[in-house]
């Protein structure tokens, strides 16, 4: 429909061209000739008007192509008013419902961000009670460590006090075995109540970390709450709303729908995870306190079942001692009765002793023949010889009985000492029975297990507002 048009166009614009042609040759030819150029133009445009002269059958085509064009100008436009109507339609549906369904999505955005948040609080007050029950067993724990100080001083003193006693009293009997042992014990335990202290100290520090994980978290999902329903709120007749430059590229941290709910999941189960690790460990406390308790408890009653043994082996000894003491006394009482009764026989033996010598000594002067040696004389001289011998006899049994004399009274001294000795060794043995025995009271308060108040953040921590 548009070529008739530009077919007159051509033609029209040849025409024209044709007309300057012919006009730029006549002024030129006047110029040749030396006249005025503008009154032999003017005299030629009044005479004899340029251009090509149309046949009425030219000008009817004409008219029909303009009209034809005409219509044709229209029809397009109506196509274009048709088109553009459909456009509008199409344009204003597509934006209603996509405005439609961007702010379903946006609800449903916002549902999801709600549901993660709430998953992620309830985790971080799983992680908040895990953390207070972990610090109140660790605080135990340590009470109980503290606790072992004073059995460990008692021990001490315990082999410092034996290490007091005397001669054979210092020997390595089977008490100093179980103090040495309850020392060790005793070593053993803070070592390993010190351990377990250091991984519950660990352990919290974890946890502490994935709570701020998941703080970090639950506020990022608040701000994302707060701008996706902003966005909602938002309408086109909002007077906060603007064209921005270039609000769809593509910043450094975007991430997926699964990146994103894969962020959340991995900081919820690391929390659990270390929530688990920690359960573990309280448990694995618990076991270590209540097996380091009946270890310190069976050692305590063997080292005092070794003392008291030790100690009544001690008073029989004492008493033993203290009995061969009495009958060495009482022997060294008769013994001396009895040297005094050898000295009074010597004494008395003395005057027959004499008696008889004097009756021999005179029956010498006895003049001749009868100077005999008759029976009185024999009498005499056995008599004599018995009285000598009787002396001698009790001279050497008087020897003997004072040497024994002298060695009762050396070994009554010895035992003595040795009575002191071992009294001073009881004495220290009922002392250190004395010291466990505080030992067992102050144990039964401080070693067993007490009512804890909760202490409000024992774990060093700031309460987050979960909402």
């Amino acid at each position: 429909m548009t070529k008739p048009l530009e077919e007159y166009k051509n033609v029209t614009w040849q025409r024209t061209a044709w007309l300057v042609d012919q006009t730029r040759a006549d002024v030129l030819s006047q110029f040749r000739q030396g006249d005025s150029p503008s009154v032999t133009v003017k005299m030629a445009t009044l005479s004899i008007k340029p251009g090509h002269r149309y046949s009425v059958p030219d000008w009817e085509t004409s008219n029909r192509q303009i009209a034809d064009t005409a219509g044709d100008k229209r029809n397009v436009s109506h196509e274009v008013r048709q088109e553009a109507r459909t456009l509008r339609n199409e344009t204003s549906n597509k934006t209603f419902w996509d405005k439609s369904d961007n702010s379903r999505r946006l609800r449903d955005r916002i549902t999801d961000l709600s549901r993660w948040k709430e998953n992620l609080a309830a985790c971080a007050r799983e992680v908040d009670a895990e953390m207070e029950a972990l610090t109140l067993t660790k605080e135990e724990l340590e009470r109980t460590l503290a606790a072992t100080a004073l059995p460990l001083e008692v021990a001490v003193e315990c082999l410092t006090l034996r290490e007091r006693r005397r001669g054979t009293e210092l020997v390595n009997d089977p008490v100093e075995a179980e103090l040495k042992k309850e020392v060790e014990v005793i070593g053993g335990i803070q070592r390993t109540l010190q351990h377990r202290i250091s991984k519950a100290f660990e352990q919290i520090c974890l946890l502490q970390e994935a709570r701020h994980q998941l703080t970090c978290d639950i506020q990022n999902k608040m701000d994302a709450l707060d701008v996706d329903g902003t966005s909602l709120l938002l309408t086109e007749t909002s007077r906060d709303i603007s064209l921005k430059p270039n609000p769809m590229r593509m910043l450094p941290g975007f991430t997926s729908p699964q990146q994103w709910e894969l962020f959340s999941r991995s900081n919820v189960s690391r929390a659990r995870e270390e929530m688990q690790a920690s359960q573990q460990l309280r448990g694995d406390m618990k076991l270590t306190k209540a097996q380091v308790l009946i270890e310190l408890q069976a050692q305590h009653m063997a080292t005092d079942f070794a003392l008291r043994k030790r100690a009544h082996q001690l008073e029989r000894a004492c008493d033993e001692m203290a009995w061969q003491l009495k009958q060495t006394k009482d022997e060294m009482t008769e013994l001396e009765q009895d040297i005094r009764g050898l000295e009074e026989d010597l004494v008395a033996k003395t005057a027959p002793l004499k008696l008889v010598h004097t009756r021999l000594e005179n029956r010498t002067m006895r003049p001749g023949a009868d100077l005999c040696r008759d029976e009185v004389h024999f009498g005499l001289v056995e008599e004599a010889q018995q009285l000598e011998a009787t002396i001698r006899a009790l001279k050497e049994k008087l020897a003997q009985a004072q040497h024994s004399l002298q060695a009762l009274q050396q070994h009554q001294a010895c035992m003595g000492e040795d009575l002191s000795r071992k009294q001073d060794a009881l004495t220290l043995e009922q002392r250190s029975l004395e010291t466990r025995q505080r030992l067992v009271a102050t144990a039964q308060t401080e070693l067993t297990p007490s009512a804890v108040v909760p202490l409000a953040n024992s774990s060093g921590r700031h309460a987050l507002d979960l909402l």
